[in-house]
Parts: structure tokens; sequence; C-alpha cells
């Protein structure tokens, strides 16, 4: 049913459309956390991404991510999607901050 979704939506441009990966709620020694206190979760999985968007000279300027990769995300800059009552979010290639390499 996810999948549905993304046919339906594309990010443009630069733009990547990412999944953050659920919060913490119990720390090691088995406490539970209140949502309050769990934090923003940097991490996600990018489930859409476009080409790229046009530089200089209107070449193509390719992203730096593709569709499945890790990566590690800055706190600000995100813009909030609802797909199928789930929460993804949009972040522009620049404002990713790595992904994770096998």
């Amino acid at each position: 049913m996810a999948g549905q979704a993304f046919r339906k939506f594309l990010p443009v441009f630069d733009q990547v459309l990412v999944e953050r990966r659920a919060a913490k709620i119990v720390t090691r020694g088995g406490i539970m956390l209140p949502e309050k206190s769990q934090g923003i979760v940097l991490q996600a999985t990018v489930v859409a991404v476009r080409l790229g968007s046009k530089g200089r000279g209107r070449v193509v300027q390719p992203l730096s991510v593709k569709v499945q990769d890790q990566v590690l995300l800055s706190e600000y800059g995100r813009i909030k999607v609802v797909l199928d009552d789930k929460d993804y979010f949009l972040f522009r290639d620049g404002d990713i901050l790595g992904k994770y390499v096998d």
C-alpha cells in the first residue's frame, strides 16, 4: 500500500523524500521513555528522488543519494508530507549530512 503513494508523488528538482526511523522508546536498561524526552530522530531511509536540478549551463546535477539509502539528516530544513496516513519528510539534497555505507 505504501508503494502506491510513491507512484502518485515524486519530489521535484533536488528534493528527496525520506521516511524517518522510529524513535527509541525503551532504554538499554528497560526504562520506557516519555514522548517528550525521545528527541528527534536524525536517521532516515530515502524513499523517492528525482534526477536532480539544473545547474549552470542548464546541465542536470545528479543527486548524491538514491532510493533505499540510509542517510543522516539535518535537524532543520524539513517539510512534512502525509501520504496514506504516514509521515514522510522532504529535504533538499544539500540538507542531507551524509549517508551510511555498508
